[in-house]
């Protein structure tokens, strides 16, 4: 039995979390999704700092402080094992994260009395409240952790995201010498390189991820030590900078206090922009998703002037059918992040007077968007970016009888005459060159010299 401030409630003998933490679970039983690690990380990382700095400012007393400190290194290297379990608390729970703060205040509590050689529950000695979340709120350091877990999950989708980019480009150098239609309104447009298309997917998730990487980094400025509504309310002088301080030293990163605190509890803004950026690359890559199952599209009504892997039947009951599911799946997980990002931009905007509460699913959507993102992509990249082949005979194929090559005939006879010529070559299902050899407008030599696919692509 533990007691909190409504009285007295039954919590598992074998739980490191308390009373609060159990009250949460029985009042948000909504999705069984948790927080994430990265954000259990983040949340430990800003008790340890705290602590260290309430020590070092002398308002936490070394032996409780030390303790604190020892159960928070624990749980950080034992996080999957031993302590997998003890942060149950559901991701839609009581506004601005209280239930996970104290969840997280409750099992350092708890590890910390076992570590003084107390009993767990023994609050009077060391309390979650009064010692762990000594000179802090909810409302701060729940932002400062969803901040931090952020950067370390965007950390890692920039390296997934960078890989990606250059197995594009590899295959752009791979595919440059391959000419075929461009195609625009999905229609037969002037020529280019089959390298030109898949350069340009590699410079889109460049373009992409520096976004991505720009917006990391404005996170990196925190509302810590703000504590209830940015006045820094029960923290002894020096903490807001010494605990930013100590907290940038653990995480390895150029951590800053908040240039307006008061601004960084109410607004959500900097999440928010991380989210749109975590859009913008879903829709680039369902873009490219999608192009890629066009060219693919066939093998014999389609496109088909690439051949993605396959890897695995497409179809119960069609023999020999292998469809493009890597990108398909690629699609699906573009659609999701959309959606989470409309969720964040909803929580965002609904902040109200001094503090957003909505910051638990802002923070959740952002992550699993991530997730999503740096668990796939790689597994995309080996089993379908990188065995992609091109079907260098169709892209030549398709080009000879491209009717817009009449394109290049205008500069010399006129665009009405070259539209004339480009009708004449679709209805006779014959090539440009040779409505132009046939109609006498141009010798063999002539047109072969002007139209020569080669010169064709020339870039300026």
């Amino acid at each position: 039995m533990e007691r909190d401030s409504l009285g007295e409630l039954e919590v598992p003998e074998d739980a490191y979390y308390g009373v609060q933490t159990q009250r949460a679970l029985c009042n948000f039983p909504v999705s069984g999704h948790r927080e994430r690690p990265d954000f259990i990380r983040a949340y430990i990382l800003v008790k340890k700092a705290a602590a260290l700095t309430n020590m070092e400012l002398k308002v936490l007393d070394r032996d409780r402080g030390k303790a604190i400190v020892a159960a928070a290194n624990e749980i950080l290297e034992d996080m999957t094992g031993r302590y997998s379990g003890q942060f149950p608390v559901d991701i839609f729970q009581a506004g601005a994260g209280t239930s996970s703060n104290m969840n997280i205040n409750e099992v350092l509590a708890n590890r910390a009395l076992e570590l003084l050689g107390r009993s767990r529950g023994d609050y009077g000695f060391l309390s979650p409240n009064d010692h762990v979340n000594m000179a802090q709120s909810t409302n701060d350091t729940f932002p400062t952790a969803s901040c931090i877990a952020v950067i370390f999950a965007a950390d890692r989708l920039l390296g997934v995201l960078s890989s990606l980019s250059d197995a594009f480009r590899e295959k752009a150098c791979e595919f440059s010498r391959i000419p075929k239609s461009g195609r625009t309104h999905l229609m037969d447009a002037v020529p280019v390189t089959l390298g030109d298309e898949f350069g340009a997917y590699a410079a889109a998730l460049s373009r992409a991820s520096r976004r991505i990487r720009e917006r990391r980094d404005n996170l990196l400025e925190l509302p810590l030590g703000g504590t209830a509504t940015g006045t820094g309310a029960n923290t002894a002088p020096g903490y807001r900078e010494s605990v930013i301080l100590k907290l940038s030293e653990l995480c390895q990163l150029p951590l800053r206090k908040a240039d307006n605190s008061f601004e960084a509890l109410q607004s959500r803004s900097q999440l928010s922009a991380f989210s749109g950026a975590l859009k913008e690359i879903a829709i680039e890559l369902i873009r490219i998703a999608n192009d890629l199952r066009l060219l693919n599209a066939g093998p014999t009504t389609g496109i088909s002037e690439i051949g993605l892997p396959p890897v695995q039947p497409g179809s119960s009951m069609m023999p020999g059918k292998y469809n493009p599911v890597m990108a398909e799946c690629l699609d699906m997980i573009g659609f999701q992040i959309i959606g989470n990002d409309t969720t964040v931009t909803l929580a965002a905007q609904a902040g109200q007077l001094e503090l957003n509460v909505m910051t638990p699913v802002i923070t959740s959507n952002i992550l699993e968007s991530v997730d999503l993102l740096a668990n796939y992509l790689p597994i995309f990249q080996k089993h379908c970016v990188e065995g992609i082949e091109a079907h260098e005979d169709r892209c030549r194929a398709y080009l000879e009888l491209n009717p817009i090559l009449a394109t290049f005939l205008a500069p010399k006879i006129g665009y009405l005459k070259a539209a004339e010529i480009a009708n004449e070559a679709m209805d006779k299902k014959l090539s440009i060159k040779e409505i132009a050899i046939i109609k006498g407008i141009f010798s063999k030599e002539e047109a072969e010299k002007l139209l020569k696919i080669e010169t064709l692509l020339k870039k300026t």
